[in-house]
Order: structure tokens, then C-alpha cells, then sequence
């Protein structure tokens, strides 16, 4: 990805957060400039990832498959500084704009349109061979079991919510023609560099080229505690 594609969508995600009335946390608005100053009292943020998180998954189609999201608080397996047994994030969702089919292996998650357009979710369980299984199954939503057909598309209007335990692939993405929304992910620790499966090879951290300065740091480039 281009740092000025980055930069242009940390923007425009934190202008729709703040037209939402969705308030970020002090540091989601510190500059590169701030990070250098800053000490081990911010270790937390750097060891949990928390932060600004844009990708395209390596696609180079940024439009269609990318990501812009940040993450509020989240814990560590097996490390005792950070017990945290959950996570959350909000997800800018622009209309079309999908991460890749995927599933996690141990996470279970909550994502709860949390106002704007409404979202669309595909939904298939993972079978053994780690691929969409041809079987129907059943997921919470907003609190009602429903049963979904493999690869039905389920929509989330503003307040709606489901439920994805582990192994259920999905992928979801603002519904054309009703604006762009935001999603709320509330779940288990959240470990992106390990606990997700792709169905296609991606990457989860894209390289960047740097065309431009940066307007902020990403949750995988904090520097150092000075």
C-alpha cells in the first residue's frame, strides 16, 4: 500500500466516527512525533496492537479488499501484564469494501453495525479440510438463533449484531446504496498475527511505500518505549 492511501483513510474513517458521535481514545490522534516521546507507559498499546489498523491484505485493491479499523483495548495470551480476556474494535465500513474469506481458529467475536448503512455478512462453517463446508448451520443474531444456508448473505441493519464463534468463515462489507456504516467487533483476545486463517494466500501487514509522511502510526509500528 501507498502511505498516502493510508493516510487518506485513517481521515476519512476518524471524520465518520466523529460524525457518529464515536469518540476515539486520546492517542488515536497522536502524530509519529508523539511516539518518539513516548515512554513505557504506553506499552500497553504497543504489546496489544491496540490503534490504527488500515490494509489492503496485499491485494493492491485497496477499494475492494482492505480494512480500516482500530482497536480500543485487547489482552495477550499467557501474559500476566495483560489479562484482558476480550477485545474490541470499530471498523470502518465504506460500501463494497471487504476483507478477505476468512475464519479464526480460536476468537470468537461479535461485529455490531453500529450505525450508518447497514452490512452484509456471508457466512459458511469451515469443514475439516478447512474449506466452506456444503452444511447448514446456525448463529445468534441480535440474540435469535436462526439457521443460515452455507454462503447465505445475512444483513445487519443499525443495532443489529451477530455472533461468529471459531471456524464459522466470513466476510462482510457495507451494502452498496445505503451509505457507509461502522462496525463494532467485541470478542476474545484478538492475536491477528497468528489466529487467522485465509482462505487465499494474503497479507495481513502489506508492505508500505512510503510516498508521503505519515499522519499517524499503525499498531505494528509503534517504536520502542524511549
Amino acid at each position: 500500500m501507498k502511505r498516502s492511501e493510508i493516510n487518506r483513510a485513517i481521515e476519512e474513517a476518524a471524520q465518520f466516527f466523529d460524525r457518529r458521535s464515536f469518540a476515539l481514545p486520546e492517542f488515536a490522534l497522536w502524530t509519529p512525533e508523539d511516539w518518539d516521546k513516548t515512554g513505557s507507559e504506553a506499552d500497553e498499546i504497543r504489546d496489544c496492537m491496540l490503534g490504527w489498523d488500515v490494509t489492503d491484505f496485499g491485494s493492491g485493491a485497496f477499494a475492494c479488499i482492505g480494512r480500516t479499523l482500530f482497536t480500543l483495548r485487547n489482552g495477550l495470551h499467557d501474559d500476566p501484564h495483560y489479562p484482558k480476556v476480550y477485545a474490541e474494535k470499530i471498523i470502518y465500513n465504506p460500501e463494497g469494501q471487504r476483507a478477505p474469506l476468512h475464519f479464526h481458529r480460536s476468537k470468537m467475536e461479535d461485529i455490531v453495525n453500529r450505525g450508518g448503512g447497514n452490512i452484509l455478512i456471508a457466512l459458511w462453517q469451515a469443514g475439516p479440510d478447512n474449506q466452506p463446508s456444503d452444511e447448514e448451520f446456525s448463529v445468534s443474531v441480535s440474540g435469535l438463533r436462526r439457521k443460515v444456508a452455507p454462503g447465505e448473505t445475512v444483513r445487519l441493519e443499525s443495532g443489529d449484531s451477530i455472533c461468529l464463534p471459531p471456524r464459522i468463515i466470513h466476510q462482510f462489507w457495507g451494502e452498496e446504496g445505503t451509505g457507509p456504516s461502522m462496525s463494532g467487533e467485541v470478542s476474545s483476545v484478538c492475536d491477528d498475527r497468528s489466529d487467522n486463517y485465509f482462505l487465499e494466500s494474503c497479507e495481513r501487514f502489506p508492505g508500505i511505500e512510503e510516498d508521503q509522511p505519515p499522519l499517524r502510526v499503525l499498531c505494528h509500528e509503534y517504536p520502542a518505549s524511549q
